[in-house]
């Protein structure tokens, strides 16, 4: 279909070559014979209607003056004719020129300022850039020249890591085999350095040669990108003390205890409560007690290992997700943090340091709960027990099934 339009193309543009040679051609031909008809016939009838020599002689001679006359004549009104057509194509021409120019620097002013960068390129490996607007410098740091062809660094080389590059290619190629135009997102190094966000919005076309290109306009969208890490950063933690949030918590727990039965491996959950924290507000005032908070809050988040999860349930409860991890070294686990909260006196506003102690339940899956509303009831009620020991302790739950039986035994 490409090579069809690209044929006719040509040979509109011979047939218009041709068509004033072809002209010329015929006039030439009709001035000849014309002219033939004329010296033949002309010559004849003087020499029939008139005898004598004298005569015939300035006969002759006004003939030929009346057809110089005549063909001048005709010569001069061809000529002027296509003296006015040549001077109102070339009118056109000139108001064309103008015009193209008009649109040209309304183009440029346009493209001067865009908020993002234009582009027009090859749809190639390296994203080969034909033509970029001057926000290219303001986009990525260099000049529209450096990426035109690849002179100094290809565009594909600007996009962050190999995976984001992959991405765009395929979505890409999705979009130009639909023939639709695409959207995407992605990070970009800056010349500098710095990593941006950019929205892209183009779409494939075809030049002459039929070859696909790619034209369209890129954004820089790094503000808007960390809004929305912050509306989701807020959307996801506790505002006092940064640690997940309830929701966040349990959409984490189902996350890690999927992950725990497509693998056949264990998950720790355990629950942390505050001994005394009532006191501590009523004694010294909630921002003591929010100052006490963010200080342990800290304390357990820095004390776990980086796959695990430290979420705040409400008030002075806190939720511990420890993926892979059995009975036994959630015990020592919880142990080690009851230690270290212990062991350390936190600062008031204002006022003196004051000790803390937490009382921890600990339930582990499949042990202790076959789904998330089990595991977290059998932990919170190993933390009750702890407080009803005294606090300041850790204890395990019982086994679901021991636990069931008690609980049936105690029924009858």
């Amino acid at each position: 279909m490409a090579s069809s339009g690209v044929d006719k193309q040509r040979n509109r543009r011979l047939s218009d070559h041709r068509g004033p040679a072809r002209r010329a051609l015929w006039a030439a031909a009709i001035y000849i014979a014309v002219g033939l008809v004329w010296i033949v016939f002309s010559d004849r009838l003087v020499e029939a209607w008139f005898a004598d020599p004298g005569t015939l002689s300035r006969l002759q001679t006004w003939k030929g003056l009346l057809f110089v006359v005549v063909t001048g004549a005709v010569l001069f009104l061809a000529t002027l004719r296509q003296f006015h057509k040549d001077r109102k194509l070339l009118d056109l021409q000139y108001n064309q020129r103008q015009a193209l120019r008009r649109r040209e620097r309304q183009l440029s002013v346009l493209m001067d300022n865009l908020p993002g960068m234009a582009y027009r390129c090859r749809f190639d490996e390296h994203w080969t850039m034909l033509f970029v607007s001057q926000g290219c410098e303001r986009l990525t740091g260099y000049l529209p020249g450096d990426l035109v062809r690849n002179a100094r660094i290809s565009f594909a080389e600007l996009i962050a890591d190999p995976q984001s590059g992959q991405k765009v290619m395929e979505e890409v190629r999705t979009a130009v085999g639909n023939r639709e135009p695409f959207s995407i997102e992605y990070p970009l190094i800056r010349k500098d350095g710095r990593q941006i966000w950019v929205w892209e919005r183009g779409r494939g076309v075809e030049d002459d040669d039929g070859e696909m290109l790619l034209e369209g306009i890129i954004l820089d969208i790094s503000d808007r990108k960390a809004l929305e890490d912050e509306l989701e950063e807020l959307a996801t933690r506790d505002p006092l003390t940064g640690l997940y949030n309830r929701r966040e918590s349990s959409r984490l727990l189902e996350e890690e205890l999927e992950r725990a039965r497509r693998y056949n491996r264990p998950l720790a959950l355990l629950w942390v409560d505050f001994d005394h924290f009532k006191e501590i507000n009523d004694t010294h005032g909630h921002a003591a007690g929010d100052s006490v908070l963010k200080s342990v809050s800290q304390l357990l988040e820095d004390s776990v290992r980086s796959v695990d999860s430290v979420g705040r349930f409400g008030g002075e409860e806190f939720v511990i997700i420890l993926p892979e991890m059995a009975v036994r070294e959630a015990h020592e686990t919880a142990e080690r943090l009851r230690q270290r909260v212990s062991g350390q006196r936190y600062p008031l506003d204002g006022g003196a340091p004051v000790p803390m102690t937490i009382s921890v339940g600990v339930a582990v899956y499949p042990d202790h709960g076959a789904d998330a509303a089990m595991l977290c009831a059998a932990a919170d009620r190993a933390m009750y027990e702890a407080k009803r020991r005294g606090r300041n302790c850790v204890v395990m739950a019982p086994d679901a099934d021991a636990d069931h039986n008690e609980q049936r035994g105690a029924g009858g």
